[in-house]
């Protein structure tokens, strides 16, 4: 796996510890350290979450050989 991919897997991680807090906490982690869920740095370290998810697809369906 290379550094990117790494980052991504780490992001989706940061993403789901959130989603994991919110189900069954009601405490959503990120809006509180930046300011709120509107606020514009919370929404960026959203995006950049999603977009992590994203690449993680990619990840799921790389070739096994292609993985290590």
């Amino acid at each position: 796996m290379n550094t990117i991919d790494n980052i991504a897997l780490t992001l989706v991680i940061i993403g789901a510890i959130n989603w994991g807090s919110i189900g069954l906490f009601n405490f959503d982690i990120v809006g509180a350290l930046f300011g709120g869920q509107q606020s514009v740095l919370a929404r960026v370290i959203f995006a950049v979450v999603g977009i992590a998810g994203l690449w993680a697809i990619g990840i799921l369906f790389k070739d096994k050989t292609m993985r290590d």
